[in-house]
């Protein structure tokens, strides 16, 4: 054991991450969380042959898929979770190009298979870094460690514990397009944090998808940000995509009671850093 601050920095899940340990822990702990991410990685990317690449083939053949994986079919089960809780606004198989969508999906949990009623794929973009940090904050907890940074990019961050000073970790959430000007701050005590956003420079990626609509089948193309502060990445990824995916009505209903946790910013009414309205009306 040591008492030793660490650090572990590499590139996965198409992004640049970073792992800090503040106190105590195996001497080993932050390897062994890389190990989770990237096998998190292993399994859910579509960009090389994968589970998740093979599960799509079947299910773009009209086949349906065993998820034998462990991480993909606990990815798949935490996506329909998400679709639940969030009426079906957080959706890994909504596609403008085709009109997919998760109401055409069957996913059936206790015999881990898979089937769609038409040819579609499923994109674990908008839950896979969530899912990787709570997988490394595991690791990280069983390894004894109080306190740590976890941040996959620059939108999805979680910690260990308190600050490695004492009480929360301070986050400074930066405009979009103006990374000078503050568009909200927040202290994280064993939470997560994601940002989704329609603009900014990390929308502007080659591989990157407009986030859709379900209920309509169409991109977003308000200029908005959202930021969602829960227990786990994985939630936290399903409400910030979903507060983007949202009309007003049901961004209001998403943000109602959770006034200091999650936020919705809308940049074409009025001044850049003004909170969309339905914010005020969820406090």
């Amino acid at each position: 054991m040591t008492d030793e601050p660490g650090t572990e920095r590499f590139a996965a899940m198409g992004t640049r991450v970073e792992l800090h340990r503040f106190d105590g822990g195996a001497d080993d702990a932050l390897w062994a969380a890389r190990r989770a991410i990237e096998a998190v990685d292993d399994a859910l990317t579509i960009h090389r042959p994968s589970p998740a690449t093979a599960m799509n083939e079947a299910l773009l053949s009209g086949q349906a898929a065993a998820l034998d994986d462990e991480l993909l079919f606990d990815a798949v089960l935490a996506a329909a979770q998400g679709h639940a809780a969030t009426q079906g606004l957080f959706d890994i198989a909504a596609d403008t190009r085709t009109g997919a969508s998760w109401a055409m999906v069957s996913f059936d949990p206790q015999s881990r298979r898979i089937v769609a009623e038409r040819p579609l794929a499923l994109d674990f973009g908008g839950l896979g870094k969530g899912f990787a940090l709570d997988r490394a904050m595991a690791v990280l907890r069983d390894a004894g460690v109080g306190s740590a940074l976890l941040t996959l990019g620059e939108s999805s961050v979680a910690v260990l514990g308190d600050h490695p000073l004492g009480g929360g970790w301070p986050f400074t959430i930066p405009h979009p397009e103006d990374p000078e000007q503050e568009l909200l701050t927040l202290e994280l005590v064993d939470q997560a944090l994601s940002v989704s956003a329609t603009v900014g420079a990390g929308t502007h990626a080659p591989e990157r998808a407009a986030i859709t609509r379900p209920h309509t089948g169409t991109a977003v193309a308000a200029p908005l940000c959202a930021v969602a502060v829960e227990p786990s990445g994985t939630l936290a990824e399903v409400m910030s995509t979903a507060l983007i995916a949202a009309d007003d009505v049901a961004a209001a209903q998403l943000l109602r009671g959770r006034a200091a946790s999650r936020f919705r910013f809308r940049f074409d009414l009025g001044p850049a850093h003004r909170p969309h309205p339905a914010r005020t009306l969820a406090a």
